[in-house]
């Protein structure tokens, strides 16, 4: 099959039963583009929509975008994770902002500087929002391509991520590419899903080599899983009726520029900090330990609960800590399990 065929089998049926009508496709500007394409890796359409309608809602263009705390940034991309990805947004967006005069760059070389902004990433938004002849190889992509060529090993691995770029640029059109790219991870997304494929409802189905030598199910080749490591933690949580008090974590690494609750690695660390802190946790009430997983390891917390009377003001004036109001309409960025641990404090109360 030549790569006109290929394209005129996959526009037939984006014309049919492609997605038109997403939050970032009306208009499908650089700056929404952009942001959905962000907010997409590692995260399902339906579970980004309502974070993408808000977010654009409090940050309407990239110049407001720019202009916002950071803080508030983080906020509203609080229970997306993956926070590296907010933060890369913030700094896209000043540099957009100052050194663009506001308007994105016009050239894949010049997008792929910016960061946060991958081949692919940089791909969809020239294709999708500028009218230029750009592959891209998102996740779905990748899915059809290792199906349709019956291309076996991880596509993590550099040779078969070169030559899986090879064949999207071979195919990509050199007219209406967004469309194309667009039909592409439309079909990825809804007909050759990772999970139970509607293979029957494939346009490509009968020149698919992973359907013909029975190897759907196998493909793409899953990277070899590797059993999660496991960090346990403390959490110390001080707490009165209306607020708890907050550490801001560093700008970068896990949960960077973040709100959470002091963490250690021990109990006897814990107390050990208490105690040079001149903060007495007697009668501290202990939660039973919770997980939350990352990507690369599982994370074990136990929470333990302190009232008020308990912090020493060596610790509340701390300029690394703040007492957050549970109601407060201050926005701040929260990690998921923090969120969820002040709103059980809140029903238990």
């Amino acid at each position: 099959m030549g790569p006109e065929y290929f394209q005129a089998l996959v526009f037939s049926w984006f014309e049919l039963y492609g997605r038109k009508s997403l939050p970032w496709q009306l208009p499908p500007e650089p700056y929404r583009v952009w942001l959905s394409e962000i907010m997409l890796q590692q995260t399902q359409v339906t579970t980004v929509i309502p974070y993408f309608e808000r977010f654009i809602q409090h940050f309407p263009s990239v110049e407001a975008l720019a202009k916002a705390p950071l803080d508030d940034v983080l906020h509203y991309w609080s229970g997306l994770g993956y926070y590296a990805r907010a933060r890369n947004l913030h700094k896209t967006a000043g540099i957009i902002a100052n050194q663009y005069g506001g308007r994105f760059p016009q050239t894949l070389a010049e997008l792929v500087e910016l960061p946060g902004i991958g081949r692919s990433t940089a791909g969809a938004i020239a294709s999708l929002s500028m009218g230029q002849s750009e592959a891209i190889l998102d996740g779905n992509v990748k899915r059809v391509l290792c199906r349709f060529f019956a291309i076996q090993g991880w596509s993590g691995n550099s040779a078969i991520l070169k030559r899986l770029w090879a064949i999207s640029e071979q195919l990509t059109p050199k007219h209406k590419a967004g469309n194309y790219n667009q039909a592409m991870m439309d079909l990825g997304a809804t007909v050759c899903k990772r999970s139970n494929p509607d293979c029957p409802q494939c346009p490509l189905k009968e020149d698919c080599l992973a359907l013909k030598k029975n190897l759907v199910s196998e493909l793409p080749t899953p990277k070899k899983r590797m059993s999660l490591p496991v960090k346990k933690r403390y959490w110390l949580v001080f707490k009165n009726a209306q607020a708890v008090l907050l550490n801001q974590r560093p700008p970068t690494g896990l949960w960077g520029g973040l709100w959470a609750f002091p963490e250690f690695e021990t109990y006897d660390q814990l107390v050990e900090w208490c105690e040079k802190n001149d903060t007495d946790i007697t009668g501290a009430k202990t939660i039973a330990e919770k997980r939350h997983t990352f990507s690369h390891y599982h994370l074990d917390y136990t929470p333990i609960v302190c009232s008020t009377p308990a912090v020493s003001s060596k610790v509340a004036e701390d300029n690394r800590s703040s007492w957050y109001e549970i109601n407060s309409r201050v926005k701040i960025g929260l990690p998921k399990p923090v969120s969820e641990l002040i709103s059980q404090l809140t029903n238990e109360s």
